[in-house]
């Protein structure tokens, strides 16, 4: 049993989420990761995809907080 209790803050960000998400497991080599059943991957792969886009998301806003745009 899966239990999610991660809220998006901002409904309108979750396909950009999405695409993040598919876009860190492409480069991480999980080419089919959203059509993938999550519960066979090893903690491992599913922790490096997160963490990924979470120092993505960071450096996405310290740049916006420098007031740098990429």
């Amino acid at each position: 049993m899966s239990r999610n209790t991660n809220k998006i803050v901002v409904p309108e960000a979750r396909q950009a989420l999405n695409q993040m998400k598919a876009e860190i497991a492409s480069e991480l080599g999980m080419a089919n990761y959203e059509s993938m059943d999550k519960g066979n991957l090893t903690a491992r792969d599913n922790g490096y995809v997160g963490g990924y886009m979470t120092k993505r998301l960071v450096e996405q806003a310290q740049r916006n907080m420098g007031g740098q745009q990429r």
